[in-house]
């Protein structure tokens, strides 16, 4: 019971308890005090009566007469005339006993008797005749009962300002309390909300106190780990210089795009190191040098921050050589990129530098889905090479015949408008289960399918980048969430897919989607919203859009997550359903042992805001068994099952 009715209650009781102790005490005072007046009523008029008939003894007629006007004038039961000496009634005036306007529970309640009173009539010494006079207690009752009624209504009165003013101080005292249920809510949200605001109750104040401090202890435990494991990502996959990724991770990430999936594409991978780095050490000095190097890694980080080129990954190699993956990246624009970055590198001439020599080379090839790494890095050292040999001509593109489909952009263009138009898309589902228990479903990732003109269904790695040249990441999503909502309604499982970070950042778009959502709130706990990490805007923006989308229902996810790692304290504002950890980070981590100490690491820190982690993209047992020992939540991949249609 709320504590609003149990003081409403409290409240009655207490009017109850109060009116029924006022109204008994009142009333036995009041009745000895009526009694009283009735029976001095009753005697005042027997004594006048008899004085006044002392003299009429002998006239019937005038007694009658006398009587009737006595008693028509008062309130009385009855007048009677008695002959003493025959006990004979001489003279007698009775009324029925009603009592018009009082209930007969509350006649019968306070029991008020008539009142009688007796009186001689003589004739000189000699007592001829008695008067006996039964007072009325009708007015006497009417009089208790209209009070009676004051006083309830009074104490009603009473009430009813008791319960307002107790239930407007009693919410006024609740606004803490309904603040800190919002507190405790957003840590089981995995959020940390500190109030500002102290109650004045010092009850209040003191839990108030208690509670910021059980928050901020949190968010220091969950800094703490955030930190510890940043520090582990940029020691095992981060250049110290430049703040790019190093040689390391690129390795990891080309991996992932040569694997034969459903996300992978073709793209290409650019070689650039600067020349005659050594002797502009001894010429220049070394502080001038890093600068060099430092501004160069800048550039290569500008590029991978404009709109679809997040997905593409800046390395430092070595010394002055770095590196550029970009997958997705056609032929023509990988020779445009190309000759961007060696323009852009002439302007960061230094003084001292030979000017009939470039300041670097680059070096370009493109990759395919199924090659394996140490043949693309062979070309691209073919491709540096030839770059290094034509000093005219600062860098050299390697094309690479693909299997991909070979289309031109118009061809795109058409087939992919057609597909979307007419739905032509098929769904694909690849499980997410348990760590603990593989048998254990947790949802299936909703993956898509094209169909080209001929009716062949065509990955999304070869699609999505045209999809994203085109302007149409937003279309191709709403033409998802429109399938996989109408995919929902006749089989109810859970499902999760993903939204574009071109989707997110459209706001007439993403309107489309939230409306889309709201009105189906039935198909809430089945679908969560996946955002990319390499995706996201920016903290501020994210947070708006978490809560627009938490406020239709569904819940998000993080998915690829792992690049920037020092960000994760602002996940805790999100109300993230869990966090999929980048399978570059869980590739054989079962033999090296630094990425299981970064994993252990994320693992601590999310698990100290229950925040369940899945890890993406285990291709083996070994793999499996380790992410098993570190306590991770979830797993997927394709040792747990490929993307099947269903």
């Amino acid at each position: 019971m709320s504590l609003r009715k149990q003081l409403f209650l409290a409240i009655c009781l207490f009017l109850l308890v109060a009116f029924s102790g006022s109204f008994f005490v009142s009333l036995e005072s009041s009745r000895d005090q009526m009694l009283g007046q009735l029976r001095s009523h009753a005697q005042d008029a027997a004594t006048a009566l008899g004085l006044s008939l002392t003299a009429q003894i002998d006239d019937p007629a005038m007694i009658e007469l006398m009587v009737s006007s006595i008693f028509d004038s008062g309130y009385f039961n009855s007048i009677r005339i008695i002959n003493i000496g025959t006990e004979q009634v001489l003279v007698a005036r009775s009324a029925p006993a009603q009592i018009d306007g009082v209930p007969a529970w509350f006649v019968s309640l306070v029991n008020l008797r008539p009142q009688g009173g007796e009186a001689l009539i003589m004739r000189g010494w000699e007592q001829v005749a008695r008067v006996e006079v039964l007072s009325n207690p009708q007015f006497a009752l009417a009089k208790l009962w209209d009070s009676t009624l004051g006083s309830l209504i009074w104490l009603l009165l009473c009430g009813l300002l008791s319960t307002v003013f107790g239930g407007w101080l009693l919410r006024r005292q609740f606004r803490p309390l309904d603040v800190m249920v919002k507190q405790a809510e957003a840590i089981s949200k995995r959020e940390f909300l500190s109030l500002p605001k102290l109650p004045r109750t010092p009850e209040l104040k003191r839990v108030v106190l208690a509670m910021n401090q059980m928050v901020e202890k949190l968010k220091a435990l969950f800094a703490e780990e955030a930190a510890r494991s940043e520090k582990l990502r940029a020691e095992s996959y981060q250049d110290s210089l430049t703040g790019l990724a190093n040689r390391r991770l690129l390795d990891e990430h080309l991996a992932d795009h040569l694997l034969v999936s459903e996300q992978s594409s073709d793209g290409h991978l650019l070689l650039l190191r600067l020349n005659d780095l050594v002797g502009l050490n001894q010429r220049l000095g070394g502080q001038r040098t890093d600068a060099l190097i430092g501004t160069v890694g800048v550039l290569l980080t500008r590029l991978t921050q404009l709109g679809e080129r997040r997905t593409w990954l800046a390395a430092r190699n070595r010394g002055g050589e770095f590196s550029l993956l970009t997958p997705g990246l056609d032929t023509k624009d990988a020779a445009r990129l190309a000759a961007e970055i060696s323009a852009t590198l002439e302007n960061l001439r230094l003084t001292g530098t030979s000017d009939c020599m470039p300041v670097a080379h680059i070096g370009v090839v493109a990759y395919h889905p199924g090659e394996s790494a140490s043949e693309v890095l062979m070309r691209l050292d073919q491709a540096l090479t030839q770059a290094q040999q034509h000093p005219e001509r600062p860098w050299v593109h390697l094309a690479h015949s693909t299997t991909a489909p070979n289309q031109s952009q118009s061809d795109w263009r058409a087939w992919i408008d057609d597909a979307l138009t007419e739905s032509k898309m098929q769904l694909y589902f690849q499980p997410v289960v348990q760590c603990a228990d593989t048998s254990q479903v947790l949802h299936h990732k909703v993956l898509a399918r094209l169909l080209d003109p001929q009716g062949e269904a065509i990955a999304a790695g070869y699609f999505l980048p045209w999809i994203e040249r085109l302007g149409w990441s937003a279309r191709f999503d709403l033409a998802m969430l429109e399938a996989t909502l109408d995919y929902l309604v006749v089989n109810r499982w859970p499902l999760a897919l993903s939204l574009s970070g071109s989707t997110l950042r459209d706001q007439v778009q993403l309107q489309k989607i939230l409306d889309m959502l709201e009105s189906l709130p039935e198909l809430a706990p089945l679908l969560i919203l996946e955002i990319d990490e390499r995706q996201r805007p920016p903290p501020d923006e994210l947070q708006r859009l978490s809560h627009s989308l938490l406020n239709t229902g569904y819940r998000i996810g993080l998915q690829h997550f792992g690049g920037s790692f020092s960000q994760i304290g602002n996940l805790t504002q999100l109300g993230l359903a869990y966090l999929k950890i980048d399978g570059a980070y869980i590739r054989g981590i079962d033999e090296q042992s630094d990425k299981r100490l970064f994993i252990e690491a994320i693992f601590r820190a999310t698990n100290s805001i229950d925040l369940p982690l899945i890890a993406e993209m285990v291709e083996t047992q070994g793999e499996l068994e380790v992410i098993r020992e570190l306590g991770v939540f979830g797993v997927m991949g394709r040792l747990i099952g490929p993307p099947e249609p269903m």
